[in-house]
């Protein structure tokens, strides 16, 4: 098998895998600062039980997720040593940030976090979890900068470096083969970098997406412990929390799809065509709810809703998103390929183009499974502000609870899906219009060696990801250190938990 292509299956393996696990402990990170912070503002012990518990869940996930990160560090050196050498000056500093606010401010107040329960006053030990979740989220921060920067590159200018001599390039400067190795792209403003023009709203977008997959992760086993009849004081709590937190995150995540979605039209418009499967410019552009694409015929077999995609493009039914058929342009793909008539520039054009039908499929199985989520974050938040959330008498609840276990597994799809439309969509380009992924590869990389390679990191990931359900379920079995004292569930004629979420039980204001 060809090498590029086995370096970016490897890639996208280890990439994949690693990603499973930040979005927990992000949003996880964010439900404990919540949980910590109703204990300190009511002294309700059961808050204090919450944080504790979930602090050893995000515990496991932490030291699985740094584990697998670390690998993909080494790959840019071993497979992709073109690529980090053509834009190390950028990407190096985004990294080296990612070290400086990330790293040590998760490393500095880790172990408070995990270690200084009842040890340091909770105070402190509130401050150590706002550290840790500011820290999980400072990571993000700079990986969604340089990947950003990959798909809006700005704040740089090219340089050739021949003979020891360093020489600017003019900024409309098209890179050829021949420059591979001599010319570097060096960075002139270090907040132009971060601040490219996609960099903001794909922030927004990953990091809600992350608050979504933390609170349905507590869902979820919120609602083994109430169908199991285990822990129910402290699962209507968690789950008060977690769903509370899961609909504020959908209207969020909403929101910010929209401007994701219109920073795509405007930075990166083959990228929408392949998403919706756009082969030609035509009025009133339909959006595409499910199908699939014959990209033979440059066809689309999809229920269509007619002008929705220009509607959601451009807030405006009639105007057109511009197809396939007249992308890249003319100009782009004649600057690139001199001497061409009009004819073979035409017939060039679709090497320009990502896998249409592999970015279709990514990008709507977001959508329809984005929409599930949001849907059972909002049908959960009904059933809890009408107090029937917790009747596990009902057959109904007890169905809904069921379906709540696997609900986990919506947001990590959702975040899988979203990576893998904006990374295939860039193609045939790693630095998007600039440098191509097949000229970014080592050089002395054989393709037995990554396929080995491969091979190695499946036999060791499927190892980690055993040992990471094995811990998980362990705990989970565990439960909070309380033993089976919760009491039962409210009586229909009860208050719910959730009016009673300020108030402190009678053992904290005895102890104020």
């Amino acid at each position: 098998m060809d090498v590029e292509i086995l370096a970016r299956i490897q890639f996208a393996f280890t990439v994949a895998f690693h990603y499973i696990y930040p979005p927990m402990t992000m949003g996880l990170g964010l439900a404990l600062v919540l949980m910590e912070g109703t204990y300190l503002a009511t002294g309700n012990r059961l808050y204090h039980r919450l944080a504790h518990f979930w602090t050893r869940i995000f515990a496991v996930i932490f030291s699985i997720g740094t584990a697998t990160g670390i690998v993909m560090e080494f790959e840019f050196g071993t497979n992709w040593a073109t690529y980090s050498r053509f834009v190390g000056d950028i990407f190096g500093s985004a990294l080296a940030a990612e070290g400086i606010f990330a790293f040590m401010l998760e490393a500095g107040f880790l172990s408070l976090l995990l270690f200084g329960w009842d040890k340091v006053g909770k105070k402190m030990h509130f401050f150590a979890t706002c550290m840790v979740c500011l820290g999980s989220h400072f990571s993000a921060i700079w990986i969604v900068v340089a990947n950003s920067w990959m798909q809006t590159p700005a704040g740089y200018h090219l340089e050739l470096i021949k003979n020891g001599i360093h020489t600017s390039l003019p900024a409309n400067y098209i890179l050829q083969p021949e420059d591979i190795g001599h010319v570097r792209a060096v960075i002139d403003s270090f907040w132009g970098m971060v601040f490219n023009p996609s960099s903001m709203q794909r922030l927004a977008h990953v990091v809600f997406g992350t608050w979504l997959t933390g609170a349905f992760l507590i869902i979820s086993i919120s609602a083994y412990y109430l169908i199991r009849g285990r822990h129910r004081a402290f699962a209507q709590a968690s789950m008060t929390v977690a769903v509370i937190f899961a609909a504020a995150a959908s209207l969020c995540q909403s929101v910010s799809a929209d401007f994701t979605a219109r920073g795509v039209v405007k930075n990166q418009p083959i990228k929408l065509a392949a998403m919706e499967g756009v082969y030609h410019t035509v009025p009133y552009t339909p959006m595409n709810l499910f199908g699939f694409v014959d990209t033979k015929q440059q066809k689309v077999y999809s229920l269509q809703i007619p002008g929705l995609l220009s509607l959601l493009a451009f807030h405006n039914f009639e105007k057109p998103v511009l197809g396939l058929d007249q992308l890249p342009s003319d100009e782009f793909l004649a600057a690139r390929n001199p001497g061409k008539t009009t004819q073979e520039l035409a017939s060039l054009r679709p090497r320009y183009w990502p896998q249409i039908g592999a970015t279709f499929q990514t990008y709507h199985l977001m959508i329809i499974v984005g929409s599930m989520v949001f849907a059972g974050a909002f049908l959960s938040l009904f059933l809890l502000l009408k107090g029937r959330l917790f009747r596990t008498d009902s057959f109904f609840i007890r169905c809904w609870l069921f379906l709540l276990i696997f609900s986990v597994l919506g947001p990590q799809i959702c975040n899988q899906a979203g990576w893998f439309t904006a990374e295939i969509g860039r193609q045939p380009w790693i630095v998007y219009n600039l440098l191509k992924t097949s000229e970014a590869l080592s050089k002395k990389v054989s393709s037995d060696q990554v396929l080995g390679s491969l091979f190695l990191f499946f036999a060791i990931y499927a190892l980690l990801f055993f040992a990471f359900i094995y811990l998980l379920n362990l705990k989970i079995q565990h439960g909070p250190d309380d033993p089976e004292e919760d009491p039962e569930a409210p009586a229909p004629g009860e208050k719910s938990f959730l009016s009673q979420l300020v108030v402190g039980t009678d053992e904290s204001r005895a102890s104020s």
